[in-house]
């Protein structure tokens, strides 16, 4: 089974090479982490599959995520271990150690990856969807495989002496019986020393059997076997007789030992073959992250963005084509070169796009970007621009030749006949065609013709067409006919620099002999050249040059503005900041002062309870006092907190009832209670706005609403000839009577809260008949603080009715801003 799964519907034309597709591919596979990462992605096609499509662009943006929040994905031992895995499941098979090491680090990647995404930081906790439904298929852990193998094989590849209490026995006796041999043969040494058979006590190892040096003249005073002589010969290696059988005891446990580590390796290696499922899956998911992560790094490093899929719109804004971004960042030549970003749109009504202007001006490349980005995004590929939309195409067609290039120079017309009709037979409504410089390589104005005709006939087909040229019988064309664009390239006119920038709208000027003067040609040919120019083809360059000029001069102002706009956001969101710190700088002090003063309340009502002599009383008061301190205190804090809130947030915009500390509804006549001088006097009539003459006594002075504490009598108003109840009373002839409610029916306030504000508005008008045919002089209505609607549509309601003789914000023990006090009419 293949590790990795096929592209489904893949596109089945495709014109690759002439797109660079595979040059493409390449670059993207620089940010994988593993061959099989690599290989996955140089095995991406387009498709035409637009689920496959979404998914494999949500999953990049996934491994996007995982990017940004620097999360280290486990992909050091990613390799496909399909062949491994099929070996270790045969029977009495054993893998090498280097196979079993890489099996392990393999096991604890996919282990690491399944632990990464059960356990989630806080910052990614449900942000990782597509990937979760990923793995959800890995549910064995391998981390126990991969603590078995680490534990058993060392770095070097060898086994732990404890990999099995066999193996442990084994290797202990190996070492007693290595230490017996070199006592033997230390002891023969330093006999033979002395007798002049030996040049050095040195004990050396030869085919797995312990011997000594013995020079060659005198090896016959040695009684043993010899294995083998230096290279000079004047040495031989000899086995003493007496220590062949403790020798041969040391080959024999070798022996065990290998049969031992064969028998470890092949009960590791059936371990292995347990998890062969486990592992292949695993791998198989890490190598699809390897993908994903490659293309979130390219994604990461060229600004790409993922792409909209839309059937009715072929939509890139400051795209980029990355292959010659990867050229220019390579070179290095201009410190300060960079790809100009293109901006283009198609859509189902306008789906041909007519490309002129000078050579050099980045048409190729126009077309290009927007072939090579349909195809990324297609292949689950992020694309290098700010914006992007396409449709999913069933083809990618091109006629593309490089002008630059000798060879295309010399192609024939009839290579290009043959591929454009190649390109004909194929293209449908779900085809990008792409031709380069059509109706080049012949004469003019035949190719002109021939121009016009092909472009139509991709137009009456449906398909989606960018078309390059020079003709201007090909910019008429895209003038005149309805569902075609014209476009202008073009070349920075002081540089020659292609610019790669995109005006759709205009054709542009090839200015040809232009560019040649610019290039130094002889002005002899350039005079003759204009001068065999036709006037028609010099008005309509004048034509153009004018038309290119407005459109620089209108894209100025627009940028412009548009920076002047961006300074007005700028001083705007200043100010407001400001403001924002203003208010809370106010608030603050306000607070501060009203502590000051609730403090200095509290003080003077203590200092009053301590002046009263009778203990009992005082200990009563005191505590009565404490109390309502404390209620005072809670009021006014919830009072002040709720006025702040509404006055930041606008909920009390519009409503004079939301100042409870201000008298309301005062007319003349009334009597009223000054703050500042804490007599009563009668309003005589209002000045001004909040500006009132009133009498005390024979004197009469000016004050502000503010100064006024209460209305301690208000003025008898006329007959109101709109009560009809009075009218009726005045009726000769007609006598009204009305009995009062019964007081238990009557209630003194309603409670609207959880009514909308119609429902509430239904109801209180009923309230406010019954209220007024018994005869209440005040009532209190509920509507709760919330954000302040109902409250709103409440007094609003109220403000003309016409039982309604004034309306106050309630004291803050009565409800503060949640409750409206009424007073009847009488």
């Amino acid at each position: 089974m293949p590790l990795l799964d096929p592209i489904p519907t893949p596109v089945a034309h495709a014109d690759r090479q002439a797109l660079e597709w595979e040059p493409l591919l390449t670059l993207v596979s620089t940010f994988a982490s593993s061959s099989v990462g690599r290989t996955a992605i140089l095995a991406l096609q387009p498709s035409t599959d637009q689920t496959w499509i979404t998914r494999q662009h949500q999953l990049t943006g996934e491994v996007r995520l995982l990017l940004e929040e620097q999360v280290s994905i486990p992909l050091g031992g990613l390799f496909d271990p399909t062949q491994l895995a099929a070996k270790a499941q045969i029977p009495e098979a054993a893998l090498e150690a280097a196979e079993l090491q890489s099996i392990a680090r393999l096991a604890y990647d996919i282990a690491s990856w399944q632990s990464l995404l059960r356990e989630p930081s806080a910052r990614l906790a449900g942000k990782l969807p597509g990937l979760s439904q990923l793995s959800a298929t890995l549910t064995i852990s391998l981390r126990p495989l991969a603590e078995s193998i680490e534990r058993k094989i060392l770095p070097d590849g060898s086994l732990a002496d404890d990999a099995s209490p066999e193996l442990h026995r084994i290797r202990r006796e190996q070492e007693r019986q290595q230490r017996v041999i070199e006592e033997s043969l230390r002891s023969a040494l330093r006999r033979l020393a002395g007798e002049g058979a030996t040049q050095e006590e040195l004990i050396t190892i030869r085919g797995d059997r312990f011997v000594i040096p013995v020079r060659s003249e005198l090896k016959r005073r040695v009684s043993g076997v010899v294995h083998g002589a230096s290279s000079s010969g004047q040495t031989v290696y000899v086995e003493p007789l007496e220590t062949i059988e403790q020798n041969n005891e040391l080959v024999r446990l070798l022996e065990e030992e290998q049969s031992e580590i064969h028998r470890i390796f092949v009960a590791l290696t059936r371990q292995v073959g347990g998890y062969a499922t486990a592992l292949v899956d695993g791998a198989r998911v890490l190598a699809l992250v390897d993908s994903l992560q490659a293309r979130a790094r390219f994604a990461r490093n060229y600004d790409c963005v993922a792409p909209n899929l839309s059937p009715d719109l072929l939509h890139v804004e400051g795209a980029r084509h990355p292959l010659l971004e990867k050229r220019l960042r390579a070179t290095g030549a201009r410190p300060n070169a960079a790809v100009v970003p293109l901006t283009l749109e198609l859509t189902r009504r306008h789906r041909q796009l007519i490309i002129s202007g000078p050579n050099t001006g980045g048409k190729t490349v126009t077309l290009k970007t927007v072939a090579l980005l349909s195809m990324m995004a297609q292949a689950g590929i992020p694309v290098p621009a700010g914006a992007a939309s396409f449709p999913i195409f069933d083809a990618f067609l091109a006629d593309i030749g490089d002008a630059q290039s000798i060879e295309e120079a010399l192609s024939t017309f009839s290579a290009h006949i043959t591929n454009l009709d190649r390109l004909a037979r194929l293209a449908d409504r779900n085809s990008l065609v792409l031709l380069d410089e059509l109706g080049s390589a012949t004469d003019p104005e035949e190719g002109s013709a021939l121009a016009v005709a092909v472009a139509r006939f991709f137009l009456d087909s449906g398909a989606w067409s960018l078309i390059s040229t020079h003709h201007t019988s090909l910019k008429v064309y895209a003038a005149n006919t309805e569902g075609v664009l014209n476009a202008a390239a073009g070349v920075d006119e002081v540089t020659l620099v292609p610019n790669y920038q995109l005006r759709l709208g205009v054709p542009g000027a090839s200015a040809g002999i232009a560019t040649a003067e610019r290039l130094g040609l002889n002005p002899a040919i350039i005079t003759a050249a204009r001068q065999r120019l036709g006037s028609q083809q010099v008005d309509i360059a004048r034509f153009l040059d004018r038309l290119h000029n407005e459109l620089t001069q209108l894209e100025d102002e627009r940028k412009k503005a548009r920076a002047e706009q961006y300074l007005l956001n700028q001083q705007r969101a200043r100010l407001d900041r400001e403001g924002d710190v203003e208010v809370r700088n106010r608030v603050r002090d306000l607070e501060k002062k009203l502590d000051s003063l609730m403090k200095e309340f509290e003080f003077q009502m203590r200092e009053n309870v301590k002046a009263i002599e009778d203990r009992a009383s005082q200990q009563k008061l005191s505590k009565e006092a404490e109390r309502r301190i404390l209620r005072m205190r809670r009021e006014f804090q919830e009072s002040f907190n709720q006025t702040v809130v509404a006055h930041r947030t606008g909920a009390d915009n519009g409503d004079a009832n939301a100042q409870p500390h201000v008298v309301k509804h005062i007319s003349t006549g009334d009597q009223v209670r000054l703050k500042s001088m804490g007599k009563t006097a009668t309003i005589q009539r209002e000045i001004e706005k909040d500006v009132f003459e009133v009498a005390l006594g024979p004197i009469k002075m000016r004050i502000k609403r503010d100064d006024i504490a209460e209305i301690v009598k208000a003025a008898q108003p006329p007959a109101d000839r709109s009560d009809p109840l009075a009218a009726a009373r005045r009726t000769r002839g007609v006598h009204v009577s009305v009995t009062p409610a019964n007081s238990d029916d009557m209630r003194m306030e309603i409670n609207l809260i959880g009514r909308t504000v119609d429902e509430a508005t239904d109801e209180l008008e009923k309230y406010l008949d019954r209220a007024f045919l018994a005869g209440l002089p005040r009532v209190r209505i509920i509507h709760g603080h919330g954000a302040g609607i109902l409250r709103r549509g409440v007094r609003e309601f109220l403000k003309s009715h016409p039982h309604v003789a004034t309306i106050a914000e309630a004291p803050q023990n009565e409800g503060g801003q949640g409750a409206t006090l009424v007073e009847l009419r009488q």
